[in-house]
């Protein structure tokens, strides 16, 4: 069962499919809004201000992929890409434009619920978290805020959803640090995650965009080959 009263919406136009995933939601306590079309599901989404989107990839109108490049332009909503396309670009053009997870059809119920609830059970978590008003990590000209679930680079902000802002926090919270990859993981998707083997890379990779001058020669975010990454400041000056 849900711990509150979650909004979900759903957009998806397979009449069988959504019958099937609205009464699933609804049986475990979810309030579960459904359109059939891109357009739509773009403006309920904005306008209804959901828990978090379902999101076939294939949709009327407007297709999954536009819709959920729109929605990274003004929110961090949780996204979970719902597709039949088990092409690995696909997965990963998912991943890079902002959905944090993608399933691919045919899926269980029970499947698609653990991971809409432990994406939720995250965000609930992360909006609970109780800091105090200097809880700031500061590397380089990078800084994050816990209290405000905020990050600014040269005092400019820089937006990005929750799984980016964890993936961050962590490898700062252990700047100077090579963290495994399983330890990443484990951290920001949870202990029990089951996934896309690649996630983590294409989140890192995303990160490098918005902080990095040239992603193809990270100064910030380090690989450490066979092992996992590192947060650095290249400035070579102590961390706050």
């Amino acid at each position: 069962m849900a711990t509150r009263t979650s909004t979900l919406l759903l957009v998806e136009h397979d009449a069988k499919t959504a019958m099937q995933l609205m009464t699933g939601f609804r049986d475990h306590g979810f309030r579960a809004l459904h359109t059939t079309n891109g357009r739509q599901g773009l403006e309920w989404a904005r306008g209804t201000e959901p828990d978090l989107v379902l999101l076939n990839a294939t949709l009327p109108k407007l297709d999954g992929f536009a819709v959920c490049r729109e929605l990274r332009q003004d929110s961090v909503v949780p996204i979970i890409m719902l597709s039949a396309l088990d092409y690995e670009q696909d997965r990963i053009k998912g991943l890079e434009i902002g959905a944090d997870d993608y399933v691919v059809k045919p899926f269980s119920f029970q499947e698609l619920l653990a991971r809409v609830q432990a994406l939720l059970r995250r965000r609930e978590l992360d909006r609970r978290q109780i800091s105090p008003p200097d809880d700031h990590i500061v590397v380089g000209d990078i800084v994050l805020d816990r209290a405000t679930q905020q990050v600014r680079q040269a005092g400019r902000p820089v937006e990005m959803p929750q799984r980016e802002f964890d993936l961050l926090r962590v490898l700062m919270e252990h700047a100077g640090q090579a963290v495994q990859r399983r330890e990443l993981l484990n951290q920001v998707w949870g202990e029990n995650w089951i996934g896309y083997p690649k996630t983590l890379n294409v989140h890192v990779y995303r990160l490098r965009k918005k902080l990095e001058d040239d992603p193809s020669d990270p100064r910030y975010i380090q690989t450490v080959r066979s092992y996992g990454y590192r947060f650095v400041n290249p400035n070579g000056v102590a961390t706050a």
